[in-house]
């Protein structure tokens, strides 16, 4: 037997990201990620809901693509087509939705049919950082579009389709999370919303709209989603059950006609999203998604509020920030001079986790002094304590 090991490092690929470190544990205080509240996973339910699924068919778990075939097991389904048209105003049929491993397989899908290196896109100047890295990972080059609390600023939107048509350059999408935007926060209106789809007709450009967190608004009625207001297959849809549920539970959906949804299939490589969660939480959605989802929104509302005053309370004026409508995040601005990223380290020793608001933005150094902090997962209590210290960390108390 030969004792040389074999040096790796000279195999990996070329554009292999950087290794990652040991997993060392959640910190006390953590306000990264998108967790949500143990407290709110309703374990008897899920028991309920697994019992009455292990009565059913084992066929669904003997063969490949069983009920409902490649995309995804039709009572789910089903419930979101209800879903969907009750709450977003998006009427589709279950063969014009396609369930995912999480929403971000749906983004990797998405710009798997779509891309190529080279490709431009446009996406809101603070975004969801997992999109950001797959754009950069594909060599896809983006545009960041100025984002104020009514949303996309069309103004600037129409400039720079206006300018990239000079150009001679047809973006492939224009990347949205108009609905509790992240990490804003912010809700796109729907005057802009009409102004959206008619850019998108102008400039022949799809819109890509991501509505992960569009469940966990606060209270009362909101803007319907830009998918319903298309007449003429432009908008690509996605959506989570991580945010409603917990992001242990790795299901996602995509809305699109056939056109697209027979790409995205013939692309999803994954024999099928795993078929016990899907059964289990589309028994217990179909049974128990109004109480749930009512139940989430006043205790994400309750963390906000003590978040927002902790704030205030340890960061005085020297913090700058909107309270949501809803969701898990609140994205502050620090004073100018501040960079976040030179304090995560500093952070992390004393228990703190925060999100540097590089990570979130198309232009990392114009995010510099903001931060991201999502509050569905720490106790009231934990909020309370770990802004105080935080704002000790930043030298601001």
């Amino acid at each position: 037997m030969t004792s040389r090991n074999i040096d790796y490092s000279i195999l990996f690929n070329k554009d292999l990201p950087s290794p990652s470190g040991r997993w060392q544990g959640h910190p006390k205080y953590n306000f990264v990620g998108g967790h949500s509240d143990p407290n709110l996973v309703p374990m008897d339910r899920f028991i309920e809901s697994a019992a009455n699924v292990f009565k059913g068919d084992p066929r669904n778990i003997a063969m490949y693509n069983y009920e409902g075939g490649p995309q995804g097991i039709l009572t789910l389904r089903s419930f979101l087509a209800r879903k969907l048209a009750a709450e977003r105003g998006i009427h589709v049929t279950t063969e014009e939705i396609l369930i995912t491993s999480g929403s971000g397989q749906g983004i990797e899908l998405i710009n798997e049919i779509l891309l190529d290196a080279g490709d431009t896109v446009i996406v809101e100047s603070f975004t969801f950082s997992g999109a950001l890295s797959n754009l950069r990972r594909r060599g896809v080059n983006f545009v960041g579009v100025d984002v104020d609390q009514k949303g996309i600023r069309m103004d600037h939107l129409k400039d720079i389709l206006e300018d990239l048509r000079t150009n001679g350059i047809r973006p492939k999408y224009i990347y949205t999370i108009p609905t509790l935007q992240n990490p804003t926060g912010t809700v796109m209106t729907m005057e802009r919303r009409y102004q959206l789809i008619n850019l998108s007709e102008e400039y022949e450009v799809p819109i890509f709209e991501d509505e992960c967190y569009a469940d966990l608004i606060f209270e009362g009625e909101y803007e319907k989603a830009i998918r319903a207001l298309d007449d003429s297959n432009r908008v690509l849809h996605i959506g989570s059950f991580s945010k409603s549920l917990g992001p242990g539970i790795r299901l996602g959906y995509v809305v699109a006609s056939w056109d697209v949804m027979s790409r995205l299939i013939s692309r999803k490589n994954d024999a099928g999203t795993g078929v016990m969660d899907q059964m289990i939480v589309g028994d217990y959605f179909s049974n128990h998604y109004d109480d749930h989802i009512q139940d989430m929104r006043r205790a994400l509302k309750r963390k906000c509020d003590v978040l927002s005053a902790a704030l205030r309370e340890h960061f005085g004026p020297l913090v700058d920030f909107e309270e949501p409508r809803g969701g898990m995040y609140l994205w502050a601005k620090l004073p100018s001079g501040i960079d976040s990223r030179d304090f995560v380290q500093t952070a992390l020793n004393e228990g703190i986790a925060y999100n540097p608001g590089p990570d979130w933005s198309a232009d990392p150094d114009a995010a510099a002094n903001y931060i991201r902090l999502c509050f569905a997962l720490p106790s009231e209590i934990e909020i309370w304590e770990g802004i105080a210290k935080l704002a000790k960390v930043f030298q601001l108390e």
